[in-house]
């Protein structure tokens, strides 16, 4: 891409803002159709938060992505763009460029090497096209009159107005503030006339409450395998102890769907029998023999926890069921979140109802185009998001 020391054209096919995953891709796929494109971004660098993905390998794609992976106020609006631009797709120039992957869950592709080869990939396809890309710019003002015009400040000060007769934002959400996110895009989208459904924390650990946080205290970095769920979230994966609450997959992935003063239900022994020993004809039935039950299915230091908080009444057989049953139904009321600087992505967004599902144009606002995690699509944990970022973005370059 044009290096932001050169001079730059006032006037552009398209102004992309963002130059994250969504922005990159969407400014390198219009380059490649002939449109003169300009990316802005206020960042010192480009692709930030795919250089911190995915542990710093980024989980670039899911094969199994489709739009029942995604949490939206409109379900199906993420169909189309999924369709047209599959994660097969995207696994395709991967390999062009020669970029060696592995597949570490089911479908969750990440790179053997670095995040960076990504970023480096999106830039060279940017270069390419001649895509001029601008960091270090403030944005401003935007209006339009006719043609966007884009106000902003480049370094040394330097004050300039770009115009194009599309905008592309791609600016991302409130999550991560340290790399740079601010609420631009819902700000613009405001402006033009854009519904914005509330943005929140998604895929963020939750906070104990008073109470928990006195029963499972000193139990920092347990594990379990649970099912967790909230609302219409189901999912089974581990979970982990925090000093100040829950984390890991399963509890990341429910709390998209978790919403404050809402109850999380966990089942702490997925699939297995914990009192089954204990009722055997002929068993021991005495404080030994329980805690090894308990401890035949949970970490240990978490078993003797809930022996202590939540113990059998006796060691009767129906007291025994109420415990296994309340191991299965653990219920607890988080009192928050991590908030944004700990969420991976950030829910809600600009309104679907207000775009088209085939251009991510703005229904009412000719040339304006949302893309990627600025819009009220979420995906789940393990590489969702990033197809979203993809196919979404072709689907505006298709357009522009």
């Amino acid at each position: 891409m044009t290096p932001s020391g050169q001079p730059a054209r006032a006037s552009f096919d398209a102004i992309v803002l963002g130059a994250g995953a969504a922005g990159l891709f969407c400014a390198a796929l219009a380059g490649e159709r002939g449109r003169r494109v300009l990316i802005l971004d206020h960042a010192p660098r480009a692709g930030r938060k795919i250089l911190i993905s995915g542990g710093g390998r980024a989980n670039f794609t899911n094969l199994n992505s489709g739009i029942e992976n995604f949490l939206s106020e409109n379900p199906l609006f993420a169909s189309s763009a999924l369709a047209r631009y599959p994660p097969q797709a995207f696994v395709g120039l991967v390999e062009q460029y020669g970029i060696a992957y592995h597949e570490k869950g089911p479908g969750q592709l990440f790179c053997d090497g670095s995040a960076a080869q990504i970023v480096e990939m999106l830039l060279d396809l940017g270069a390419r096209a001649q895509v001029e890309l601008r960091l270090h710019a403030s944005i401003r003002e935007v209006d339009y009159e006719g043609v966007y015009r884009v106000r902003c400040t480049l370094p040394g000060g330097v004050e300039s107005t770009f115009t194009a007769p599309a905008l592309v934002i791609a600016t991302g959400g409130l999550s991560i503030p340290k790399l740079g996110a601010t609420g631009l895009g819902y700000e613009l989208a405001r402006q033009f006339g854009l519904q914005v459904v509330e943005p929140r924390p998604a895929l963020v650990p939750l906070l104990f409450n008073r109470e928990d946080r006195t029963r499972f205290e000193g139990l920092s970095g347990v594990a379990a395998e649970v099912v967790a769920e909230a609302g219409s979230g189901v999912f089974r994966d581990k979970m982990l102890i925090t000093h100040r609450g829950l984390s890991g997959p399963a509890i990341l992935q429910v709390s998209s769907y978790w919403r404050p003063g809402m109850a999380l239900m966990l089942d702490l022994a997925p699939g297995r029998e914990v009192v089954a020993p204990l009722l055997a004809q002929g068993a021991r039935r005495d404080a030994s023999t329980l805690a090894m039950a308990w401890q035949a299915v949970l970490p240990r230091r978490l078993a003797e926890r809930l022996l202590a908080v939540a113990p059998p009444e006796s060691l009767r057989t129906a007291a025994l069921q109420a415990a296994e049953h309340t191991l299965h139904h653990w219920r607890l009321t988080p009192s928050g979140d991590e908030g944004y600087e700990k969420a991976e992505v950030t829910a809600g967004g600009v309104s679907t109802e207000d775009l088209s599902a085939r251009t991510m144009e703005a229904r009412r606002q000719p040339g304006l185009y949302f893309i990627g995690e600025v819009v009220d699509v979420t995906g789940q944990l393990g590489g969702h998001n990033f197809q979203w970022a993809w196919a979404s973005a072709s689907a505006a370059a298709e357009a522009l």
